[in-house]
């Protein structure tokens, strides 16, 4: 079974829809990352899908961004240190006022001289998981590696883009248009309200 088996045995895959991605883009694909979360024996397949690609390098470190990253990289970890006999420490960075994603809660010295994989769920534009590599690398640490559970941007998101080694689980490619340049918008199809930022969208829409 691959990632987007997976993603989709949990219905976390809608398509066919209008959606406003977390960069403020729009399509019509949506994978809704919270849908896997709560089935605990998927995120765990899923962590060890992450591990078995990295159980050669010398990992000793997994960080990943806040939310959704605290629990891949929780997993990751735990699969990692289950194949490789070691523990392997699972961390996270957080967002700040000026939404870079840092170390909180000391996490910085548990990085700091380590061999560190960095993971994601989702990548559009690449920006945040970008922002934990070059907090990694501030703190001391050395990316290994970057992998995402789903690129969903391949022509833009890569190794070049990340500054260090990059893969993905999956590849499901989305199309993702700047709100002028939307045709959902244009056709008037709906914007989705219920998941991704649709709901502050709209919120922000009526204000103005």
């Amino acid at each position: 079974m691959d990632i987007i088996d997976i993603l989709k045995k949990v219905n976390a895959v809608i398509t066919d829809d209008h959606f406003i991605y977390t960069s403020g883009k729009h399509g019509e694909v949506y994978i809704n990352k919270d849908a896997l979360y709560p089935h605990t024996a998927e995120v765990s397949q899923v962590g060890n899908m992450f591990a078995e690609k990295y159980k050669d390098q010398d990992i000793v470190v997994v960080v990943g961004p806040a939310l959704g990253g605290i629990i891949l990289s929780t997993w990751v970890a735990y699969h990692l240190s289950q194949l490789s006999g070691k523990e392997v420490l699972g961390v996270y960075t957080e967002k700040d006022a000026n939404k870079n994603q840092i170390f909180t809660r000391n996490y910085d010295k548990l990085v700091a001289g380590k061999n560190v994989l960095v993971i994601e769920d989702l990548t559009t534009t690449g920006g945040s998981v970008r922002k934990v590599v070059d907090t990694v690398k501030q703190a001391g640490g050395t990316v290994v590696s970057v992998c995402v559970m789903v690129n969903r941007n391949p022509q833009e998101v890569n190794a070049e883009m990340m500054g260090a080694p990059f893969d993905a689980l999956g590849v499901l490619p989305s199309a993702a248009y700047e709100e002028v340049e939307c045709p959902f918008c244009k056709e008037g199809r709906p914007v989705n309200t219920n998941v991704g930022h649709g709901k502050k969208y709209m919120a922000e829409k009526e204000k103005n």
